[in-house]
């Protein structure tokens, strides 16, 4: 019933810049936070950034600090993630969750996921 939708992945060249956009349809109430997790082939889906609904307090991955940037747009129930100086590594898919605990890089700990939007950074 509750979906949770992501866009805006693409395939960039090495130092580009995307901007990922995650709608969720209907916002619960014990949804505290919200998270970007991604996963590369053959490999764990791993934590990106997570956000608070009510505060916007920001959790980051030390493999985004720096050049990730999460956000929220609680009117439009949108949440964010401005990707900058993207690199190779950088290259899975993104995946945006909600998450009845507060602020968590932990998987386990989110409820609700979205399909996943690609990214690929390659020359």
């Amino acid at each position: 019933q509750v979906q949770l939708v992501e866009s805006g992945g693409g395939s960039v060249q090495p130092g580009a810049s995307l901007r990922l956009s995650c709608v969720v349809s209907e916002r619960t109430d014990s949804w505290l936070a919200m998270g970007w997790f991604r996963q590369a082939p053959g490999k764990e889906r791993e934590f990106v950034a997570a956000i608070s609904w009510s505060g916007g307090r920001r959790y980051y991955a030390e493999s985004a600090e720096g050049r990730f940037t999460i956000s929220r747009d609680n009117a439009k129930n949108t949440v964010y993630l401005q990707m900058g100086s993207l690199k190779p590594e950088d290259t899975a898919v993104y995946y945006c969750a909600a998450g009845q605990n507060g602020l968590s890089g932990s998987k386990d700990l989110y409820d609700c996921w979205g399909q996943g939007t690609q990214v690929t950074v390659s020359s």
